[in-house]
């Protein structure tokens, strides 16, 4: 069911709904399947701008690089799905070996359920009675699919105990534990773990079936602070397995962590856990490495502290157009805050590629030093860095927020060729 609904998405019409898309392709009633068939060029195709784009080789690098190391390591992968809310790259990452992918709301899970995905990591305590409903009905449909959320507090335990009554399906369960006060969600103490497990004990409707967090939220992350940490949440796993805390009918017991700035340290301490009473399924949830990105992960990556293990590549690029050069030091293009990420930083100006010759060149002397809603402020050094029409290509920081501004993207060969779209969900 899953690939068939994802073949499915290159039966969908092209129109205006889709920012970036050659005008002609919705007048002669193209599909998205059938446009990827034509291979157009990107730059001569009829693509107008802004345009979002990913390299196509460094996608495919980047999924296999994760795959790899999360083999190498012997680690269960669910990848954070709501980075990218891509159906097509879920497909991919299950195809490099991803046990699973990890939500955060219910709509992302409902957006899974859609395209078949049978293993979801809910990483939220999920309190919402028609929610927790959806998901009792969808594992009494399908005794194939897994479902595992957070809990991280008694009062959250009592709601989902209320919301699921009389219903068919017990919902596993995983404590949270949080990362120190300040940081963000989780129960705070070991005391405070035990006293949610123990109201999910009296619970019917729920199954406890192991321990997780998140290092990324440490205050003051070092390395020296996420090891300690990942090593309280595994002590607590083999606390709890030693207590019988765990469900008895559980066939493995589930240890999670990992975004993408530590999974390195994920990688050291979970490979230290002493053998438990079940199997364990050490289960890493990075997600931004699928297109990484030009400015927060590339320094945040744990590649960069091990580099003999891989590397990954940023894949999105940005085309933009000059549409104005008041000054020899000032420019604007046709791309702002609709359309860029900007949490994390302004853009970088990678290329520019001129209007006339169609040549490409680096973006020496040219910076990104504003946004509006609909431009993008360009500094430059001298007269002739960038002219009226000329395409710019900017790299962007945090692959959640970019991927959401655009709900189709074309993927492009080393030569320009569009060879694919990515369609997203958010």
């Amino acid at each position: 069911m899953g690939n068939d609904a994802v073949r499915r998405l290159a039966d969908e019409p092209l129109d205006h709904r889709f920012k970036g898309l050659p005008p002609d392709a919705e007048r002669a009633g193209l599909t998205v399947g059938q446009l990827a068939a034509e291979k157009r060029d990107l730059h001569s195709g009829g693509f107008t701008t802004p345009v979002l784009t990913l390299d196509a080789e460094a996608l495919e690098h980047n999924l296999a690089a994760l795959g790899t190391y999360a083999a190498r390591h012997g680690l269960a992968f669910a990848p954070h799905g709501k980075t990218c809310m891509a159906p097509q790259l879920f497909r991919r990452q299950l195809d490099h070996g991803a046990w699973g992918i990890t939500a955060a709301v219910p709509h992302q899970a409902r957006v899974y359920r859609a395209f078949g995905i049978q293993r979801i990591f809910l990483a939220n305590e999920l309190v919402d009675p028609a929610a927790l409903r959806w998901v009792a009905a969808e594992l009494a449909a399908d005794p194939d699919f897994r479902f595992v959320c957070y809990v991280d507090s008694v009062r959250g335990v009592q709601l989902m105990d209320r919301a699921l009554q009389g219903q068919p399906q017990v919902v596993d369960v995983v404590v949270e534990l949080g990362a120190g006060e300040g940081a963000r969600t989780g129960a705070r103490t070991d005391e405070d773990c035990r006293a949610v497990a123990d109201a999910v004990a009296g619970s019917a409707a729920l199954r406890l079936v192991g321990i997780a967090g998140y290092e990324a939220e440490v205050p003051g992350a070092d390395p020296e602070s996420v090891h300690a940490y990942l090593r309280r949440l595994t002590a607590l796993a083999v606390e709890f397995d030693r207590a019988g805390r765990f469900a008895a009918d559980l066939g493995e017991i589930v240890v999670s962590a990992g975004g993408s700035a530590w999974f390195d340290a994920v990688a050291d301490v979970f490979a230290e856990l002493p053998e438990l009473s079940r199997p364990v399924l050490k289960l890493l949830r990075s997600g931004a490495y699928v297109s990484h990105d030009h400015g927060w992960y590339t320094r945040l990556t744990p590649f960069n502290r091990v580099p003999e293990e891989g590397g990954l590549r940023p894949a999105f690029r940005l085309w933009t157009q000059v549409v104005s050069r008041p000054s020899p030091t000032q420019a604007f293009v046709n791309a702002g805050k609709r359309d860029i990420a900007y949490d994390l930083g302004l853009p970088e100006a990678e290329l520019v590629r001129d209007a006339l010759t169609g040549e490409e060149r680096p973006a020496a002397g040219v910076r990104v030093v504003k946004l509006s809603d609909q431009h993008a402020w360009l500094e430059t050094e001298a007269a002739d860095d960038v002219n009226v029409g000329d395409w710019v290509a900017l790299g962007m920081s945090h692959p959640c927020t970019i991927f959401e501004k655009w709900p189709l993207i074309p993927v492009v060969e080393a030569d320009g060729t569009v060879t694919d779209y990515v369609r997203t969900f958010f």
